[in-house]
């Protein structure tokens, strides 16, 4: 099966081994895998900026670049969320429609491709560990991924997951709001911290690496001895 990774800006620019994990695990579970270097920015915090015009410059890069693609495979719930929004967004475009449709029709984030399209659940990975889950809002809320990531972990051998109350909060970043309404997203993410030290998790997992630089940036201000990891690296680990 041929997959092409959609990598991400902030995996990009700031979680590199979220990337690797990503590639290591679809090769072993079959998957022969491409990067087109094309690719740029999904457009998502343009557009959501209210700077329509100017993000439909990215959006149709990111069309030209994986018009060869199968799949399109990406580790972050929120960019392919941006992705599936393309038809929307170029709907009476005559040039763009089509090919935003077809974009958005192969579009997977990684843990809902493991699941609905490869149908596995156990990876075979290994992490020892008192472990929580962050749901983030984009993905639950936009894309409707919810279940794919806990059946996945729930197989990792050795690792000891606990639900995170009140787990359905935003954790504060929401994009440009952690910087358009920093002293409310600083509030948002100290609850969101508070919950995680009443389960007495040594390791935040998620899928989404806007949510674990928030999060993990606040913990790391406030010295908290917890580990932020993105699941696809939990997946993947073998210790």
């Amino acid at each position: 099966m041929k997959v092409s990774l959609f990598i991400t800006c902030l995996i990009d620019l700031f979680y590199t081994e979220v990337g690797k994990a990503t590639v290591e695990l679809l090769e072993r579970l079959g998957c022969k895998v491409d990067f087109p270097e094309a690719q740029t920015c999904c457009g998502q915090p343009a557009y959501n900026s209210g700077y329509v015009k100017e993000s439909k410059e990215a959006m149709k890069q990111m069309m030209r670049a994986f018009a060869h693609a199968d799949y399109v495979v990406t580790p972050s719930g929120s960019c392919a969320a941006m992705l599936k929004e393309y038809p929307h967004i170029f709907h009476g475009d005559p040039e763009w429609e089509a090919e935003a449709k077809r974009l958005a029709a192969k579009t997977y984030e990684l843990t809902q491709f493991l699941v609905d399209v490869l149908k596995v659940e156990d990876v075979g990975a290994s992490f020892h560990g008192r472990a929580t889950y962050h749901t983030s809002c984009h993905m639950t809320r936009l894309l409707g991924v919810k279940d794919a990531p806990l059946r996945l972990l729930e197989h990792v051998k050795g690792l000891e997951l606990v639900p995170l109350p009140n787990a359905h909060q935003c954790c504060g970043f929401g994009g440009t709001f952690s910087v358009k309404m920093g002293p409310i997203s600083e509030q948002m993410v100290d609850e969101k911290i508070e919950h995680i030290e009443e389960v007495e998790a040594d390791y935040l997992i998620g899928a989404d690496c806007g949510c674990l630089l928030n999060i993990g940036g606040r913990i790391a201000r406030l010295g908290k001895p917890i580990r932020v990891m993105h699941i696809a690296e939990v997946l993947n680990a073998r210790n």
